[in-house]
């Protein structure tokens, strides 16, 4: 009878391929977990896994499979705390493969945290600058636009300045040639006025000496109509004397008389004059009124004028007693015959 030998395998064969199966599993999840950039996952502790091949040999005899069977035995039996020595460090490669794996999957996390950090942080100062280049931009548009402002602002102020300027010369100008035509028209109205006054001045010079000539004339007669009067002191003094120094009392007289507004023809008035060997008038009285108060002023007014006449000076050192007589008082009659005075 013939014996199918049935191969076995052995306690090292069992375990080996478990633990092979499970180191290249943790190997592919560790690669996956890198390469998906996610959290490792937590797995549990790979159980040993033991697998078993029945082959069919040519039949042996009951007493070398029993032989075998009790080798087998003996063997499974010696190897049995092996291979839970084994297994158990096959459990423990497998758990320190497992902390590895999540070790790396965490190192790889942290470094996407770093990454996502540094990529955040990358992005918040890319958006940082850009905000600054925009501020900037915005910052250099304003400036920009406010240098142009300025700029058109300066210009409408120098246009300004320049319509003003422009306005200013054109109404000094217009004031220069509004003053040159004052001046021009000024010395026009001078010269008609001074020569106004030069014929005003001519006419009434012209006017004076006739007025003079005419008091002369008029006092002439005043003093020549006291016939009586005026021959009883010449007989006294003597004729010459009397004419001379009458003549100067007239002229003196008729100088600073100045005929009033309300002279008329017929009015007389006698004046009495007090004077002093040196000539000095020092009274005027009325001794006899025209009966016009403006007309009687105005004799008495005259003879005032006067003041002083030297020449009596003269008459009285060399004829004392015919000063005294005559001059040291006179009176003088004043009768505006001529309306011309």
């Amino acid at each position: 009878m013939s014996t199918r030998y049935q191969h076995r395998p052995t306690a090292s064969e069992r375990y080996s391929t478990p633990f092979l199966k499970a180191a290249g599993l943790h190997l592919a999840v560790a690669i996956l977990l890198f390469a998906s950039f996610s959290s490792a996952p937590e797995f549990e502790p790979a159980k040993p896994i033991v697998q078993a091949t029945l082959v069919q040999l040519d039949s042996m005899s009951p007493a070398v499979t029993q032989t075998d069977q009790k080798i087998a035995g003996e063997a499974q039996k010696t190897a049995a705390p092996r291979h839970e020595e084994e297994a158990m460090e096959a459990q423990r490669q497998q758990q320190q493969a497992a902390e590895a794996a999540r070790a790396a999957a965490a190192e790889k996390a942290r470094e996407q945290a770093q990454a996502a950090a540094a990529a955040a942080e990358r992005q918040a100062q890319a958006e940082a600058d850009r905000k600054a280049a925009e501020a900037a931009a915005a910052a250099e548009r304003r400036k920009v636009e406010e240098a142009k402002k300025a700029a058109e602002a300066e210009a409408v102020r120098r246009a300004e300045a320049e319509r003003k300027r422009a306005e200013e010369e054109a109404r000094r100008k217009a004031q220069e040639e509004a003053r040159r035509k004052a001046e021009a028209e000024a010395e026009r109205k001078a010269a008609e006025a001074a020569e106004q006054r030069r014929r005003e001045q001519e006419r009434q010079a012209n006017e004076r000496r006739a007025q003079e000539e005419a008091k002369a004339r008029a006092l002439s007669e005043l003093l020549a109509e006291d016939t009586q009067y005026q021959m009883a002191q010449a007989d006294r003094s003597g004729d010459q004397v009397a004419a001379s120094y009458d003549d100067v009392i007239r002229r003196y007289v008729s100088q600073q008389w100045r005929r009033p507004p309300t002279a008329r023809n017929g009015m007389v008035v006698e004046v009495q004059l007090s004077m002093l060997p040196t000539g000095q008038i020092t009274d005027v009285v009325v001794t006899r009124s025209s009966g016009d108060a403006g007309f009687d002023q105005s004799a008495v007014q005259a003879v005032r004028n006067v003041g002083r006449i030297p020449e009596m000076q003269t008459l009285s050192r060399d004829n004392p007693a015919a000063f005294d007589r005559m001059y040291r008082q006179r009176t003088l009659r004043f009768k505006p015959e001529d309306l011309a005075f």
